[in-house]
C-alpha cells in the first residue's frame, strides 16, 4: 500500500472591496507613498468595513469560494481549522461558527493562533490529520481582520496591515505529492516586540487602557525586522538542506508577505531568481494568517503538478518556519 501524503487539492480566497491606498494614508498620518513603498513594497491594502463583520466573514467568504470552485459538498468536510490572530471572540471558536455557516455540519473545528505563522503551522497540523489516515477532507483557512487591531494614527503599523482570507483543502495523495517536510520553530522571549498587549488574561481590558489605545497592535520595528530576515531565511535554508534540495529544484518560494525587503532577503539567501518568488504584498499588505493562501490563489493558474513549493513565515511570538510541499494538480483556469 502506498504511503499517504497530504496534498492541497483546491484553493479559495476573499479580500474586501474597500481599498486603502498609500495616497489615502497620506491624509491620515504623516507619511507618503514613496516612503511606504521603498520600505515595505506596499501600495494598497484591503479593509473590511460594515457593522457586524469580523474575521469569520472573511473566512466564510474564502471557504465558499473554494467550495464553489471545487464543486465540493460541505458535508464531506471533516475538519475546519481557522488560522487567525484576530478571532471573532475570545472564547467562542471562529472555526466552529465558520463551519456552521458554510454547511460543514459533519466537521469538528478549532482556531489556531501563531500570529503571522498561523497558516504555516496550520499546514503542518492539517497534513498530520490527513497522513494519520483518520480524515480525508481537511479545510484550512487563514483569515485576519487586522484593521480591528490597528491604530490609524500610528504610522508604524497602519501602513503595513490589511484584511483578507484564503482557504485550502487537504486530501490524501498516493503519488508522493503534497506535504513533504517542515522546519518549525518558536521563541517566546520575543513576544514583547510584536503583540497586542491588552485584552488577554495577563492584561484584561479596562476603561483606562481602552481609552489609551492599549488594545492596538504594537511592534518594535527594527527588532522584528532583524529577526524576521534572519529566521525566515534560515528556516528556508534548513528545509532545503533536510531534503537535499538546491535552488534549481525550487519552483516557487511562497513567503509570508510582511515586508518586501524580508521576502527579497529570504530569496537572496538561497540565490533564487525573482521570477520564482510569489509576491502580492503591493496589493494587500500584510494580511497575517491570510498571506500564504492568498498567494496560492493569485498564482494558482501558474502552478503545475509536481512543482516544488517552499513556504516560509515569521510572526509574533516569535514563531517561524518553512515547509516543503509538492503541488498536486494542474489548474484548469
Amino acid at each position: 500500500m502506498s504511503k499517504i501524503s497530504a496534498a492541497i487539492t483546491a484553493v479559495g480566497a476573499y479580500v474586501p472591496e474597500y481599498v486603502l491606498t498609500n495616497q489615502i494614508l497620506e491624509t491620515m498620518v504623516d507619511t507618503n507613498d514613496e516612503w511606504i513603498t521603498s520600505r515595505t513594497g506596499i501600495k494598497e491594502r484591503r479593509i473590511l468595513k460594515g457593522e457586524g463583520k469580523g474575521t469569520s466573514y472573511l473566512a466564510i467568504k474564502a471557504a465558499q469560494d473554494l467550495i464553489n470552485k471545487k464543486g465540493l459538498d460541505p458535508k464531506d468536510i471533516e475538519l475546519v481549522i481557522v488560522a487567525t490572530a484576530t478571532p471573532d471572540m475570545r472564547a467562542a471558536s471562529t472555526a466552529a461558527y465558520t463551519a456552521a455557516e458554510i454547511g460543514a455540519t459533519n466537521a469538528f473545528s478549532f482556531d489556531l493562533d501563531a500570529a503571522c505563522s498561523s497558516f504555516l503551522y496550520g499546514m503542518s497540523v492539517a497534513s498530520s490529520y490527513i497522513e494519520s489516515g483518520r480524515y480525508k477532507n481537511v479545510l484550512l483557512i487563514g483569515a485576519d481582520k487586522m484593521s480591528s487591531l490597528i491604530n490609524y494614527k500610528d504610522r508604524a503599523t497602519c501602513i503595513i496591515f490589511g484584511d483578507g482570507g484564503g482557504a485550502v483543502l487537504f486530501e490524501p495523495n498516493e503519488e508522493n505529492l503534497g506535504f513533504q517536510n517542515e522546519y518549525l520553530r518558536s521563541d517566546g522571549t520575543g513576544r514583547e516586540f510584536l503583540q497586542a498587549t491588552y485584552g488577554g488574561s495577563l492584561h484584561p481590558l479596562t476603561p483606562e487602557t481602552l481609552a489609551a489605545g492599549g488594545h492596538y497592535a504594537f511592534q518594535e520595528g527594527r527588532t522584528v525586522f532583524k529577526n524576521a530576515v534572519f529566521n525566515m531565511a534560515d528556516a528556508t535554508v534548513k528545509v532545503l538542506e533536510r531534503n537535499n534540495l538546491t535552488k534549481d529544484n525550487v519552483d516557487w518560494l511562497v513567503a509570508h508577505q510582511a515586508n518586501k525587503r524580508i521576502i527579497d532577503a529570504t530569496a537572496q539567501r538561497i540565490d533564487l531568481e525573482e521570477e520564482k518568488v510569489m509576491m502580492n504584498i503591493h496589493k494587500y499588505g500584510n494580511t497575517t494568517s491570510a498571506t500564504l493562501p492568498l498567494l496560492l490563489n493569485d498564482y494558482e493558474s501558474q502552478l503545475k503538478k509536481g512543482d516544488n513549493l517552499i513556504f516560509a513565515a515569521f510572526g509574533g511570538g516569535f514563531n517561524w518556519g518553512a515547509i516543503y510541499l509538492k503541488w498536486a494538480y494542474n489548474s484548469i483556469n
